[in-house]
């Protein structure tokens, strides 16, 4: 027996737009959240947080966000519109119930979760990637004697206050992670250990986004091709900054390798005038800081009271679907999302990342779902 016409996993932003546009399609939708919230990832992000794409293509569908929110809307109002946004759709998520597998059987999707099991024809597993924060492991790391976080854990610089701080990875996390340290007075260095993609935030006065949308018709090395020249006398000289530029440009990093390049927000000013270091990838840990490659012998250890791995994020959802492996790649990450899968009534929103901005492309998967599932 179904429960509902539609089972949706997560009540973040992709969770939310969906049950709002199947909702609008007249579907019923059980709307699973493990956590006591909507928009519960976004309410654990560092405080500085912003978001990197304009207030005016990061809405979701139907509720523009408020005019008073500013061109590039904080962590608080973000969670703020989320909370808005389900009241303003009459969305009522079952919390406190965390989905431990789903499956097919006799045409319907079940829910095996820790309230009980549900079911419906249809399920969109919306569940996003930050609640499988990625933690590399190097030689010696357990001999160090100072502390290790992964970025998801970070809030803000007032712990670091007199200390030497790493940050490990330079995309947006680590790169506005490090900004903040900076401008707390914390001596904080960047690990960066290859190639890295830069661009300004506004490009001619413009967000950055509103130029990709304008060119997503474009092939990516076609786009990257003539952008390149704007981009790079947005972002300015990188020479003697130690850092590699990658060959790639944006949209074919993005396309080929998932990878979302800097939006520069002010992390190379800081790195120009000094206040943020940079150095090569860590070879190992030593008891009171690490050794970065290249670099001989213990002499080459570098003192570090704390380690902060702004490493990304891997969403692993092998253990959720175990009979939907097909509809994965080898790390577990969906193939597809806001597609069919391949699988009778399964779907994805959210879950891969986009040149077009990620909670605007949340919006259009949402739409299509709702559109495919109503069909």
């Amino acid at each position: 027996m179904s429960d509902a016409d539609v089972i949706v996993v997560g009540a973040g932003p992709a969770g939310l737009a969906c049950a709002a546009q199947l909702a609008g399609c007249g579907l019923t939708t059980l709307l699973l959240e493990k956590a006591g919230s909507v928009g519960s990832v976004w309410r654990r992000h560092y405080d500085r947080l912003h978001l990197h794409t304009d207030r005016g293509h990061s809405a979701l569908p139907g509720l523009p966000m408020p005019r008073t929110y500013p061109r590039y809307p904080s962590r608080d109002q973000v969670v703020a519109y989320l909370k808005n946004y389900a009241e303003h759709f009459g969305l009522a998520p079952t919390f406190h119930c965390n989905v431990q597998a789903l499956h097919r059987e006799a045409g319907l999707w079940h829910a095996e979760t820790s309230t009980g099991r549900y079911a419906a024809p249809a399920v969109v597993v919306a569940t996003g990637w930050a609640d499988f924060p990625h933690r590399p492991r190097w030689p010696g790391e357990d001999r160090y004697q100072g502390s290790v976080i992964h970025s998801s854990e970070y809030r803000c610089p007032a712990a670091y206050l007199g200390q030497r701080v790493l940050v490990v990875g330079f995309g947006n996390s680590g790169g506005e992670i490090a900004l903040d340290l900076a401008e707390a007075g914390v001596d904080v260095t960047l690990s960066v250990r290859g190639p890295v993609g830069i661009l300004p935030r506004e490009l001619l006065g413009l967000p950055i986004l509103t130029w990709a949308i304008a060119q997503a018709w474009l092939p990516p090395r076609l786009a990257d091709a003539i952008n390149a020249p704007a981009i790079r006398l947005a972002v300015g000289p990188t020479r003697g900054l130690g850092l590699a530029i990658a060959r790639k440009g944006p949209r074919r990093m993005i396309a080929e390798d998932g990878r979302v390049p800097l939006l520069d927000v002010g992390t190379l000013e800081r790195i120009r005038q000094g206040a943020i270091r940079v150095r090569g990838g860590i070879d190992r840990f030593t008891t009171d800081g690490v050794v970065f490659t290249g670099a001989q012998g213990e002499n080459g250890t570098e003192p570090f009271d704390a380690v902060i791995l702004a490493t990304g994020f891997r969403a692993d959802l092998r253990g959720l679907l175990p009979q939907a492996s097909d509809a994965l790649d080898e790390r577990g990450a969906p193939r597809a999302t806001g597609k069919p899968t391949g699988h009778p009534g399964l779907f994805f929103c959210g879950q891969i990342p986009s040149p077009t901005g990620q909670l605007r492309e949340i919006g259009i998967e949402a739409q299509r779902i709702a559109a495919l599932v109503g069909h």
